[in-house]
């Protein structure tokens, strides 16, 4: 038999051939710059970043989007200060070269990251930040947000509590843009859905560092048949516990922001106050939502840890971000933020619309009373809102947009 041999030369370039072929290379992976407040909220953070990675992995264990490409998330803090925030920002899209930005927590860091992107003409995806200000009077075509905005959340419970026999109203809110902003809804909301009912007292205390005993104390004082609270994380704890101690909730209607979702029920534990009205997350007793159980089981398998409210919106956000990728087929910048204009993705909690008459997300909330289980807060007589029947009104959105 004939023998064939290989000079060095050739087993050389045989052995690199396959190095060679663009068809066998693995495509690079798309990186989205995430910064967020992980420090200073990470009892949000820290779990939505967590079902982040659990997203992106599901989705990347699937094929990827735009036809094989992985997506992959470059996180970073923001430092929980505008400056520090837009410089984060700025060192992702330069160093890092991530295609777009995502993220942020407090509405303050969500406006400076929003004007930056503005700039600089980069898609920026808002998750967290609530403040209308956002995609209203400070809206930009390449700022878009995932979560109900402070508007749509102060609805839904107004609604709750329509019709009810509660005329005199107090509000304590932290003194800074998302505050402000939940107090001034409330005001503007309040007279059509109880006649007659007025604002007798307002306190607004510096985040992060409420005197409970002093805003307890004025509270009291001003004897509210009903108390709008949109205190969170440490400043809400000490509120409920000081409240309690002095009977400030007693026969009195509560509305409270934020308060079911378990970043802020677990802290507050056997002081958990029962019969408030709030919006919140009940994870367990979500139901008739394909893919939300498969969501919770695969996060308590792998963090040990039951989802928080920051877990769902996380998760929510990557599939958006993947509808995107592949809807758009693209990363060229205009041709994503164009592709975001009334985008729907069939999320783990129903269908979410990224508006495009004003760039604000149909995602919900649930509306429901905390109550305590044992010695662990929980939420009953829970409903889902659809962010879609709780929005501003396109008049309004146009109006204010168009003065921005």
């Amino acid at each position: 038999m004939q023998r064939h041999t290989l000079s060095r030369r050739a087993l050389g370039a045989v052995a690199l051939a396959p190095l060679a072929r663009p068809a066998f290379a693995q495509p690079a992976p798309i990186r989205i710059g995430e910064l967020n407040s992980y420090a200073r909220m990470a009892a949000f953070a820290v779990p939505y970043r967590n079902a982040m990675q659990q997203a992106q992995d599901a989705i990347n264990a699937a094929g990827g989007v735009m036809g094989g490409r992985r997506i992959e998330f470059v996180f970073r803090d923001d430092g929980s200060t505008p400056g520090d925030a837009v410089r984060v920002a700025e060192e992702l899209l330069t160093r890092e070269n991530v295609s777009f930005l995502a993220g942020t927590f407090l509405s303050n860091v969500g406006l400076a990251v929003a004007d930056f992107a503005n700039q600089r003409k980069r898609l920026f995806l808002a998750t967290q930040p609530p403040t209308d200000a956002l995609t209203m009077a400070q809206g930009n075509r390449y700022t878009w947000r995932v979560r109900p905005n402070t508007y749509m959340q102060t609805r839904m419970l107004v609604e709750a509590i329509r019709g009810r026999n509660v005329r005199r109203w107090a509000i304590v809110a932290p003194n800074y843009e998302y505050g402000q902003s939940a107090a001034a809804n409330f005001k503007r909301l309040l007279p059509a859905a109880i006649p007659g009912a007025e604002v007798v007292a307002e306190q607004f205390p510096a985040l992060g560092r409420v005197d409970a005993g002093a805003t307890v104390g004025a509270l009291g004082q001003a004897r509210p048949d009903g108390i709008f609270n949109v205190l969170f994380g440490p400043d809400l704890t000490a509120f409920v516990r000081e409240g309690n101690t002095r009977g400030l909730f007693e026969r009195r209607t509560v509305v409270s922001l934020l308060t079911g979702e378990p970043e802020y029920l677990i802290p507050l534990g056997e002081e958990t106050p029962e019969g408030w009205i709030v919006t919140g997350y009940p994870w367990d007793q979500v139901t008739g939502m394909p893919g939300h159980q498969a969501f919770v089981d695969g996060y308590r398998a792998r963090f040990n840890d039951t989802p928080r409210k920051g877990s769902l919106l996380g998760y929510v956000t990557v599939q958006i971000i993947a509808t995107l990728l592949n809807k758009a087929g693209t990363l060229d910048n205009e041709a994503l933020v164009d592709a975001l204009a009334d985008l729907r993705t069939d999320s783990i909690v129903g269908p979410v619309v990224m508006r495009g008459i004003d760039h604000q997300g149909t995602l919900g909330t649930w509306v429901g009373e905390p109550t305590l289980r044992g010695r662990v807060g929980a939420m009953r007589n829970s409903r889902y809102a659809d962010g879609a029947d709780f929005m501003f009104p396109p008049d309004e959105v146009r109006a204010a947009r168009r003065s921005a």
